[in-house]
């Protein structure tokens, strides 16, 4: 059983996955506590969570953003902390029951490190964690009997279709993919994209950097990299099908021919939950599955022309060592080059590829290399632009 009040620390709770965690907290009849919430540069919003909530520690990351932000803008119980150290700090702490780590990019490693070093329990909402630390984070984790729950819909579906055989029985997992708003169009039409296009997701609602991650596919292909070290999987035992409804969320197929399958509505709240009260199963505020009406579930093949992040996922989840780390700097480089109109949307995996193939590979690298290797990937992300 739970305990009477689950501790939770939400880290980027003025993010999108954030708010739909704070909404699931608020639905839980006192079983989740929000006992600590950061932001970035929405300090406007997290005072406002601030109040609603009442955390015992508010975080603000930003040191220029925060500098604007007063204690006494906090209800008095709350402690305000400044800076990204406060996160690490945060993610330790004793009463924290589990981290919800929300932080969008790679700057979610060291908090979602924190935790695990302190043996916490985290919902995993930051993909770049495992996609840049991949060994090194799961050994952590296992070394300090810290779970990893994760909270992207794909993974979660793959993690509890996983309960129901036995690992040495799996053939494959097949996460699926929406296929985002360009599934159609031709490559001359992509060359075309603008921004606000790109920007314009069919089925959900999410930031920026990653609505356009989802267009170019990119988030599959860090998703792929993400399962390989999640589930001790090889890339050849990771597929990809684009399902545009997005209520199959991904597939586990075992030796049998069996292949089980998680569905519900494209809404966070059900993953976010399920993480935070793991391996309990409660009501949630999750839009449900309306069964009174008609319903159709495709399944295509990705084109490899149209969306060639995919190979650079499979190769980079294939050689592990610093691949992760490097093509998830580089595409966050580039992803915001192409918001701010600096390249073309079809520029933003050939210019990862690139970053990629001119890196030094080294196979069991540090965290701190690993850091390094970021880094690097931006500032030759810049050069490659600049030529």
């Amino acid at each position: 059983m739970l305990p009477t009040s689950q501790n939770v620390a939400v880290l980027g709770s003025t993010g999108s996955i954030g708010r739909s965690a704070l909404e699931v907290i608020a639905a839980s009849e006192g079983r989740l506590r929000a006992a600590a919430l950061s932001a970035f540069a929405n300090t406007e919003l997290l005072v406002r969570q601030a109040h609603q909530f009442r955390p015992q520690y508010v975080v603000a990351a930003d040191l220029e953003t925060a500098a604007g932000l007063k204690q006494a803008d906090l209800p008095p119980e709350c402690q305000l902390l400044v800076g990204p150290e406060a996160l690490v700090r945060v993610a330790a702490l004793p009463e924290v029951d589990v981290v919800l780590t929300a932080i969008v990019g790679s700057a979610g490693l060291h908090s979602t490190w924190a935790a695990l070093e302190a043996g916490k329990t985290v919902a995993l909402a930051n993909k770049e964690t495992l996609v840049m630390g991949g060994g090194l984070v799961t050994a952590l984790a296992a070394e300090r009997k810290a779970a990893i729950i994760p909270v992207d819909s794909e993974h979660s579906a793959v993690f509890q279709a996983l309960q129901c055989g036995r690992r040495c029985d799996v053939r494959r997992v097949v996460l699926t993919a929406s296929g985002g708003p360009f599934r159609t169009y031709t490559l001359e039409q992509l060359a075309a994209v603008t921004i606000d296009e790109a920007l314009a997701h069919p089925t959900w609602r999410m930031g920026r950097k990653i609505t356009v991650d989802s267009a170019t596919m990119m988030n599959k292909a860090l998703e792929i990299i993400e399962a390989r070290w999640l589930f001790d999987l090889s890339a050849d035992e990771i597929g990809v099908v684009v399902h545009p409804q997005s209520v199959i969320h991904s597939l586990v197929e075992y030796i049998d021919g069996s292949i089980v399958a998680q569905l519900s509505p494209p809404d966070m709240k059900l993953p976010i939950q399920y993480a935070l009260t793991y391996p309990e199963r409660r009501a949630s505020p999750a839009t449900k599955f309306d069964w009174t009406q008609s319903h159709k579930l495709e399944f295509f093949p990705p084109d490899p022309a149209r969306f060639p992040a995919l190979e650079l996922g499979l190769e980079a989840a294939r050689v592990g060592g610093t691949a992760g780390a490097v093509l998830n700097a580089a595409n966050e480089a580039a992803v915001a080059q192409f918001l701010a109109g600096e390249i073309r949307f079809v520029d933003v995996v050939p210019a990862c590829r690139s970053v990629l193939e001119q890196h030094e590979f080294e196979a069991h690298p540090t965290l701190d290399r690993l850091i390094e290797c970021d880094r690097w990937a931006r500032r030759e992300m810049q050069n490659w632009i600049c030529h």
